[in-house]
């Protein structure tokens, strides 16, 4: 099925900018030493383990923290932690690679990412030490000599990697949410279903305006956005149910897959492919991430603290925590021009992410579906008002950004 373009401008996918360059692999693998090994390419590339475990409390262990500039490749394995589900690769708060839904015994798995001299972190959310420092040796690019303009084009550049490698993730999710749902599998569709959400909470503000060749941009049978992730509240009764959440509602609270479940999991999962197949069109410029950053956290406010997103599984925790996710790398990867642009202001929005994710750390239960508490009554009374404070006080100085950026 063909497409047109986009009903607004939204962003182009290409490598990353000067902090690395990243290729994302799914493939299995043992585990490896660091340094190279093997001739030719292979001899170049660093080689890195981290290995998760719980032996009384639970641990992220890499394998060495300091490594050459060039390719390096990361082998994840969890051996048998419950509490930590994913490992990211940071610098400056940008993710440069990571692995998520990382269950016990499962084969080990890896990326890869061409990184520059200079200072990162492995980052295991849920390990006793969350935060281990990452040195690769090396020159390092420079950006003295950049202008604030050319930085923010290439952290546009560089986020567009980050949403590309989001939406392909997704597919291969809720490819899984079909085949557990095809085999009748209901408690493993639930655990389903509350991964593949994230990825799509990431960077919804940044893929949500393309419509099927041969709709208007108002009509609801032809906006993919529309198609994959309508809620109840806004239910268009000429489309009927589709998308993420009529999966949800039969999957939690009729609690049975039926025949219709199959045909609904089937259409969600051809519609996340074709959007997987658009999302490299897109052509990004640095207002736009700042405008999708704040359309992010407007989410958060008006779906998530108020539990209507998630109206059935109840895990609008896990959809907050994606969305304050996507903002943030949204943010990071503008950073270095922002910082040559407004310092202060780029302070305040880094401490106001930090404060924000350190309140979410405070959610996150690892025996619930997509690691974090359920989002019930009791919760919502107790919690909503409080972290939808924190997020007006993280929403304030970010709403700024895109005029900044805009006239750099």
């Amino acid at each position: 099925m063909s497409f047109g373009k986009p009903v607004r401008p939204l962003i182009t996918l290409g490598a990353l900018g000067a902090a690395a360059a990243l290729a994302l692999t799914g493939c299995a693998g043992g585990s490896a030493e660091a340094g190279g090994s093997g001739s030719g390419d292979e001899a170049k590339v660093s080689r890195v383990t981290i290995t998760l475990t719980n032996d009384g409390q639970d641990a992220c262990a890499v394998s060495t923290t300091k490594v050459p500039a060039g390719p390096v490749t990361f082998t994840v394995e969890n051996e048998s932690s419950t509490a930590i589900t994913e490992v990211e690769l940071l610098q400056d708060q940008r993710i440069l690679g990571e692995k998520e839904n990382l269950a016990p015994g499962l084969d080990a798995v890896r990326f890869t990412a061409t990184l520059t001299g200079g200072e990162y972190q492995v980052y295991c959310p849920g390990a006793e030490t969350e935060l281990t420092d990452f040195t690769v040796t090396g020159k390092a690019a420079s950006t003295a000599d950049s202008s604030a303009a050319t930085l923010l084009r290439g952290g546009a550049t560089g986020y567009a990697t980050y949403v590309d490698g989001q939406v392909t993730d997704m597919v291969a999710a809720v490819e899984q949410l079909q085949q557990d749902i095809d085999a009748g599998d209901l408690d493993a569709a639930k655990t389903d279903y509350a991964n593949a959400r994230p990825f799509y909470e990431h960077v919804e503000s940044d893929v949500d305006g393309f419509v099927k060749k041969g709709f208007d941009a108002t009509d609801n049978a032809g906006n993919l956005d529309y198609l994959i992730d309508m809620r109840a509240s806004n239910l268009d009764p000429a489309v009927g149910w589709s998308g993420f959440h009529a999966v949800e509602k039969d999957l939690f609270q009729a609690g049975r897959i039926t025949a219709s479940t199959k045909r609904t999991a089937a259409d969600l999962t051809e519609n996340v492919r074709l959007l997987a197949k658009l999302v490299p069109t897109l052509d990004y410029k640095p207002e736009d991430l700042a405008n999708g950053a704040a359309g992010l956290l407007e989410e958060v406010q008006s779906n998530k603290v108020t539990g209507e997103e998630e109206a059935y599984s109840h895990i609008d925790l896990v959809d907050l925590a994606a969305n304050v996710e996507g903002a943030r790398q949204a943010f990071a990867y503008l950073k270095p021009g922002l910082t040559k642009l407004d310092p202060t202001l780029t302070k305040q929005i880094a401490e106001q992410f930090d404060a924000t994710n350190t309140l979410m750390d405070g959610h996150r239960d690892a025996d619930d579906l997509g690691g974090f508490a359920t989002w019930d009554a009791a919760t919502k009374r107790s919690d909503a008002n409080t972290i939808s404070q924190q997020i007006q006080a993280l929403q304030d100085p970010l709403s700024r950004l895109a005029e900044k950026v805009a006239t750099a």
